[in-house]
């Protein structure tokens, strides 16, 4: 199973600070999924480059991304995964969300999108490192059943 793990943030893309958030998602996946290949990449914010990076990692099994996820005028990564998907998964999405609103009310300022692209799935996780981790953990027990879901072998 391949993982690409996008960080998106305009700060850590032009050095401003180092991205703490993506190694702390492939630490997780890294743990939990031991067999797994993660890959990393970090983007600016907007459509135009969180596109671009998904694309470039059109081999990989999951897309996870984290960053631009809020409701800043900047946060558009929701919007270029959904351009980028075939079709939603919103159970995913609900599902992290929900149980992120049960460690933080915060957690309703979330705009993060599932979905999937043929058998690709691309899932948004929020920017702040405790958040992303949190995810990950959330996410990792569902990556193989989901990649055998969508190769027909999961029933």
């Amino acid at each position: 199973m391949k993982i690409a793990v996008i960080t998106v943030s305009d700060r850590a893309s032009s050095g401003v600070y180092e991205d703490a958030s993506g190694p702390a998602i492939a630490a997780v996946f890294a743990a939990r999924c031991p067999d797994a290949i993660v890959e990393r990449e970090v983007v600016a914010d907007g459509v135009d480059s969180v596109y671009g990076a998904l694309l470039r990692h059109a081999d990989a099994d999951w897309i996870v991304t984290t960053g631009g996820t809020g409701p800043s005028p900047r946060d558009l990564t929701p919007e270029a995964s959904a351009k980028y998907c075939d079709r939603a998964m919103p159970g995913i999405a609900e599902y992290l969300r929900a149980r992120s609103l049960a460690e933080t009310p915060f957690a309703v300022f979330s705009r993060g999108y599932a979905g999937m692209r043929g058998a690709q799935y691309v899932v948004n996780f929020p920017g702040s490192v405790k958040a992303a981790a949190f995810h990950a953990e959330l996410l990792a027990p569902l990556l193989e059943h989901g990649v055998a879901m969508a190769l027909g072998k999961g029933h």
